[in-house]
């Protein structure tokens, strides 16, 4: 289990009495400005993971800068940086062209691990190539040290290439981690390492099947949030396949001229009760659009101490574009969720904003779990639109989710430029339950800035 200061009452999460959060901003900063890499990806682009841990008194980030006059795909370097006492510095540029971002994580020992998907040479303009999948580790109290590079083991030989949609996810205090990436549209590699050291366990993870398409297919499942805890391995994310319905697909074609549209409107949730021992179970579907062509997106993933698997998501019901000529009887909303499973079941939903054609409120988008030392649990997220008084909202919102099911307080996070996208120093990443809410990434009313925020929850 855990180690956080709870309850546990009929398997439930009982929060520790306390008053509401009165956040006050401690930080709120630019960190670095980066290109357009013109590749298809950018430093947000591995939403599911993060590029931003806390060890001790020091915030670690993984940034990504476009190689002058590089062609895509691969024409990025990924860099990491530290912030002390005397502000951010640069600890790490690395030398090997990759096209994505390089989430991090934290290992209870003192090592930051950096996931990294380096190309293995040379491509044509245009175009990726095969990569090699690496770990690289860093002491965390001597960051300029020359940095230790594990290499994975994997079965036989994937076929990794740049487009590498992985995940990485730790337990910091057993000093494990995982790693998932991509193979086509068929299935992600995994590879466990173990806290002796080992690359000790790895396999398959196959994608759930889409029987029910136009042609009947693996639906692969993209940008997850999965966490690793006590070896049990859980993952949640988003479809990702090309339009698998005929008639919508040439629709869109005639609305776009492209031949392709990706489908991102059903959730999926899966996991293992021991990633070295057991299989994954059932795919188990946890929200769909998929019959007006809607939109969903993964949040974030969090284990409760007794075993409850808490997830967040957004959701848009219908593709206004494509209404009219297909499901002209659907009405649009806008909702950010709240679920929980235990033991593979849904036991609980609630909708934490919602905004209808027939009654304007907030679209809750970005959102991420926090839990604090004393147990709470809180949703962040960027709100916009219409508030219950009428007044128009842009802003960062935390919400204590309670223990019964009951909505709890809303407070408003008073940054001068709110968070549109961001990461956050999660539970996921091996760090540590916090008073301190920490954020990175980018603010409403830029585009190429990636800024820093540090925010006390204490009361």
């Amino acid at each position: 289990m855990k180690p956080l200061a709870v309850c546990l009452v009929l398997g439930a999460v009982v929060s520790v009495a306390a008053a509401e959060v009165k956040p006050v901003i401690e930080i709120e900063e630019d960190v670095y400005t980066f290109a357009d890499a013109n590749n298809g990806a950018g430093p947000m682009w591995c939403s599911g993971s993060t590029c931003l841990v806390r060890a001790g008194s020091e915030v670690f980030v993984s940034g990504l800068k476009v190689i002058p006059g590089a062609e895509p795909l691969n024409n990025c370097r990924w860099f990491l940086l530290r912030r002390g006492e005397r502000g951010w510095e640069r600890v790490w540029q690395d030398a090997e062209r990759t096209r994505e971002p390089s989430p991090l994580a934290l290992l209870g020992d003192g090592r930051v691990v950096v996931s990294t998907n380096p190309t293995m040479g040379a491509s044509a303009p245009g175009k990726g190539g095969p990569a090699r999948p690496e770990v690289v580790q860093f002491a965390a109290g001597d960051p300029r040290a020359k940095p230790v590079v594990l290499v994975p083991e994997w079965d036989g030989a994937p076929k990794f290439t740049e487009h590498s949609y992985r995940s990485f996810a730790a337990d910091g205090a057993a000093g494990e981690c995982v790693l998932f990436q991509n193979i086509g549209y068929t299935h992600a590699e995994w590879a466990f390492r173990d806290r002796e050291g080992k690359w000790s366990a790895h396999g398959q993870l196959k994608w759930p099947w889409g029987a029910d398409y136009d042609k009947p297919q693996p639906v692969r499942v993209c940008y997850p949030a999965v966490a690793l805890w006590g070896r049990a391995v859980h993952f949640f994310g988003v479809s990702d396949i090309v339009e698998p319905y005929n008639a919508w697909r040439a629709y869109k074609r005639e609305l776009t001229g492209r031949e392709w549209d990706y489908d991102f409107r059903r959730l999926f949730y899966t996991w293992t009760r021991d990633i070295a021992r057991a299989p994954f179970a059932e795919w188990i579907e946890i929200a769909s659009r998929d019959q007006t062509c809607g939109w969903l997106s993964a949040c974030d993933l969090w284990l409760a101490p007794n075993g409850d698997v808490h997830l967040l998501w957004a959701e848009k019901a219908i593709d206004e574009r494509l209404r009219a000529k297909f499901f002209p009887e659907a009405k649009q909303s806008h909702t950010l969720n709240h679920a929980i499973v235990r033991e593979g079941r849904v036991v609980h939903r609630r909708t934490l904003t919602e905004s209808t054609e027939e009654r304007s409120g907030l679209i809750g988008a970005a959102g991420r779990f926090h839990a604090m030392p004393d147990g709470r649990l809180f949703a962040v997220y960027h709100a916009a639109g219409v508030d219950t008084d009428g007044r128009r909202v842009a802003e960062n919102r935390i919400e204590e989710l309670r223990a019964d099911g009951a909505p709890g307080a809303v407070v408003r996070l008073p940054f001068a430029k709110p968070f549109r996208s961001y990461f956050t120093a999660t539970e996921r990443a091996g760090c540590a339950p916090s008073a301190t809410l920490e954020l990175l990434g980018l603010r409403v009313g830029t585009s190429n800035t990636i800024s820093y925020a540090r925010v006390q929850l204490d009361d």
